[in-house]
């Protein structure tokens, strides 16, 4: 018979380094849309057998939903039991409360001899984990704060300076948005419960950091909010103004956004900010949008758009000490951040 595991217990040896993989057995589209960071999914129900059982379950009976989930699983038991037989190690599953899914899964695989543990409480049970857990989060390093005007390669310096085993926290990889009117062009945009949920295993694993670097993001990136006490804790953390010339600015938009493969949603985004342009300069934009000039756009965006709101928006930083670092592309402002900032640990 299988074991349930408490949700502290499965914290606690998460913390402590032991692996356990965590399998979601809710369907795709609830899977999608949010889940434990780092879960696999093997869905008892696909979306259309789940919309189909829980439809009698509401109009017909709980046992008319039984029987016809009977009927299913049965028919995908043996490909269903091979792919948890495939994952080695500790394993445990859940589903959307600990209910009928994670209990049938679990109990099936004990009975063909595969012990799997069951998440109490399942991810409802996680979710309200997760949000009280910020709530009372008090995050003790410091923070060193990326600044620079719209194009000047933050994400990347940051991205390059993690994978040197510098601590970052990505936050606009976490949203799955750049944080403009253009930010979800090619990504794909995450919610606020999947936000969280990534947020805080950076908080968790970061916890006993000296520092911890991030961009100098707004509160609001996408469809996900910033908690208070992160933005609280930018504000007073240490800053730094990474300044690339215009054109390198351009190529790196370009290189990120790739607007050639999203003409139509470039456009459209355009268009939600074209009023707030001198009207000569936005019909040069669309223009140029429209012919596949997309340097030429790009170029006129930063200088009549962008670069004055990050003007704007530096103000509210005017007690701040700034080190500035002027280069001419990313690997250079990679080499001199190294410079100011203490090797990681």
């Amino acid at each position: 018979m299988f074991q349930d595991l408490e949700l502290e217990e499965w914290a606690n040896q998460k913390e402590g380094g032991k692996a356990i993989t965590m399998i979601d057995v809710r369907s795709p589209s609830e899977f999608a849309e949010s889940t434990i960071p780092g879960s696999l999914n093997i869905p008892l129900f696909d979306d259309q057998e789940r919309a189909e059982i829980g439809t009698l379950y509401k109009q017909v009976s709980v046992d008319a939903a039984k029987q016809r989930g009977l009927e299913v699983v049965s028919a995908k038991l043996p490909d269903f039991v091979r792919k948890f037989a495939e994952i080695s190690g500790r394993k445990a599953v859940f589903c959307w409360r600990g209910g009928m899914r994670s209990r049938t899964t679990a109990t099936l695989l004990s009975l063909m001899d595969i012990h799997t543990y069951r998440l109490a409480g399942g991810y409802r049970a996680y979710r309200q984990w997760v949000v009280s857990t910020l709530e009372g989060m008090e995050f003790a390093p410091d923070l060193t704060v990326i600044h620079g005007n719209t194009g000047s390669g933050k994400t990347l310096l940051l991205r390059k300076l993690q994978e040197q085993g510098y601590p970052v926290m990505d936050l606009e990889g976490m949203a799955g948005h750049r944080g403009s009117v253009f930010g979800q062009i090619g990504l794909q945009a995450r919610n606020q419960k999947m936000f969280d949920s990534l947020l805080l295993e950076d908080l968790s694993r970061y916890r006993e950091a000296p520092y911890v670097l991030m961009e100098a993001e707004s509160k609001r990136i996408g469809k996900v909010v910033v908690p208070d006490f992160l933005m609280a804790k930018k504000e007073q953390g240490r800053h730094i103004r990474i300044d690339l010339p215009t054109d390198v600015r351009v190529q790196i938009i370009l290189e990120d956004y790739e607007p050639w493969n999203n003409p139509e949603a470039c456009l459209q985004a355009f268009r939600k900010i074209k009023s707030k342009i001198h009207t000569p300069i936005a019909a040069e934009i669309e223009q140029s949008l429209l012919a596949g000039r997309y340097d030429r756009a790009v170029e006129l965006l930063l200088i009549y758009y962008y670069d004055p709101r990050y003007a704007h928006t530096e103000n509210q930083y005017e007690d701040a000490d700034f080190t500035v670092i002027r280069a001419g592309s990313v690997d250079e402002a990679v080499t001199e951040a190294e410079r100011l900032l203490p090797q990681p640990v």
